[in-house]
C-alpha cells in the first residue's frame, strides 16, 4: 500500500511475514538482543528512554542521534536474514538497524525526523514491526494546515520510508493504553 503524502514516498507493505515466523522471530529478538536503557536530555533534564534499544551493524564506526552515540554490535544471524529478505524486497542495501523495544503502551517515540547527516540526503528507512500493532503518527514539519496522518504498524508489517520524507515529514509512535510488547526494527544505510 502506498501513501499519498505531498513531499513523501511512504510504502506498507503488510504480513512480511506469516504470524508464526513472526513470533518466533520476535521471542529470539526479546532474549538474544543486547537491549538497553539509554539517557536522552530534554531541555537540559536527563531522562531514560522510554523504551529500550539497541543497535546493529557494519562497515561504520558509530551511529548517533539525541547526543546517544552507538556502537554498532555485529549482526546477529537473526538480523542478516531479517536485512537480506528486506533488501530482496526494496532493492537498497543496508548496513545498520536500530531497534526499539516498547514493552507496553507506556513505552513511546517522540516526534522526530530520521534525518542524521550520516543517513544521506533522502534516507531509505525500512522500519519492521513485531508484536502489538502501534500507530504511527506522521506530521508534516513545514505545513501545519495538513492534517496529521496515523497508519497502524500491524505485527510483521514492514514500512518504507524513502525519497525527500524526512525533510518534510516528523513521525512518532505515542503512547497508547493497554497495549502489549512491541519490537521495530529500523533498518538504515549509514554513510561516512
Amino acid at each position: 500500500m502506498k501513501f499519498d503524502l505531498p513531499g513523501a514516498t511512504i510504502t506498507l507493505h503488510e504480513h512480511f511475514f506469516d504470524a508464526q515466523e513472526s513470533e518466533s522471530i520476535m521471542q529470539a529478538l526479546i532474549s538474544e538482543i543486547d537491549w538497553q536503557q539509554y539517557q536522552i536530555k530534554i531541555f537540559g533534564k536527563s531522562l531514560d528512554q522510554p523504551r529500550l534499544t539497541a543497535y546493529y551493524g557494519q562497515d561504520h564506526p558509530y551511529y548517533a542521534y539525541s547526543n546517544i552515540k552507538l556502537k554498532p554490535i555485529p549482526f546477529t544471524p537473526i538480523l542478516l536474514s531479517i536485512k537480506n529478505k528486506i533488501e530482496a524486497l526494496t532493492a537498497h542495501t543496508f548496513n545498520g538497524v536500530l531497534l526499539n523495544y516498547y514493552r507496553n503502551g507506556d513505552d513511546s517515540m517522540g516526534w522526530h525526523a530520521d534525518d542524521e547527516k550520516e543517513l544521506g540526503i533522502n534516507p531509505v528507512i525500512a522500519s519492521l514491526s513485531f508484536g502489538a500493532t502501534r500507530n504511527f503518527q506522521l506530521q508534516h514539519r513545514l505545513e501545519k494546515s495538513i492534517p496529521k496522518q496515523s497508519i497502524a504498524l500491524n505485527d510483521a508489517s514492514l514500512l518504507v520510508m524513502q525519497g525527500e520524507t524526512q525533510h518534510f515529514w516528523k513521525h512518532q509512535i505515542p503512547k497508547q493504553k493497554n497495549k502489549g510488547p512491541r519490537i521495530n526494527l529500523t533498518f538504515r544505510k549509514i554513510i561516512y
